[in-house]
């Protein structure tokens, strides 16, 4: 393994995987730095099956070109569960009221259907789960996860998507007023990227 390919061309994303990964000595490559063109359909039911969904197309098309025939390739599916909402946006978080839907509206309108629920009863989660396609074929996939609840504004400039309405009780701050090193200590992404690097360190 000489190289490790993450199918996102999120740089948000880029800079905490690589934050969490570092100390594997190996090169980290987002789909878009590796060349890799490709959209997956994600159309599993659970964050585990679109993750190895991803892992698995982006893996047999890196594994095309030969440079790239030692690389994992890694893959992540994320989401927001608010119990209040029967776990709504959970899977469909990227693409809850339209992918080009910013987050800016997407956070106000939770905000707006939460407006009336009281304080004990905002109980919601950050879900991660990451996934990763061998050379050889083979596929391991971990979970990471954040409880939390949901705020009462958007609050913080230092996360992006839902974090600024993510309020962490025992912080006292949502996930965006956090620095980016407690947000990776904590967060749902840097456990389940954690528990990868073990998989990988292992292998």
């Amino acid at each position: 393994m000489d190289k490790i390919i993450f199918a996102t061309g999120n740089e948000h994303k880029m800079v905490e995987i690589r934050m969490i990964l570092e100390g594997l000595g190996v090169e980290i490559l987002s789909q878009k730095e590796a060349g890799i063109r490709g959209d997956v359909v994600e159309d599993g039911k659970t964050f585990e099956e679109n993750a190895l969904i991803k892992a698995r197309e982006i893996g047999k098309l890196a594994y095309q070109s030969p440079e790239l025939r030692g690389a994992v390739v890694l893959a992540d599916d994320s989401g927001l569960e608010i119990d209040a909402l029967n776990k709504e946006p959970g899977i469909y978080s990227a693409r809850y009221l339209g992918e080009d839907t910013s987050y800016t509206v997407k956070n106000n309108e939770i905000l707006r259907r939460l407006a009336d629920v009281p304080e004990n009863k905002r109980q919601a989660r950050f879900v991660c789960a990451v996934a990763a396609y061998f050379p050889d074929g083979s596929e391991e996939v971990v979970r990471g996860v954040m409880e939390g609840r949901i705020g009462y504004e958007i609050a913080g400039a230092n996360g992006f998507g839902y974090d600024p309405i993510f309020y962490l009780p025992e912080q006292g701050a949502t996930s965006a007023e956090i620095s980016p090193e407690l947000k990776n200590e904590l967060s749902h992404r840097g456990q389940a990227l954690r528990l990868m690097k073990e998989v990988i360190e292992r292998r």
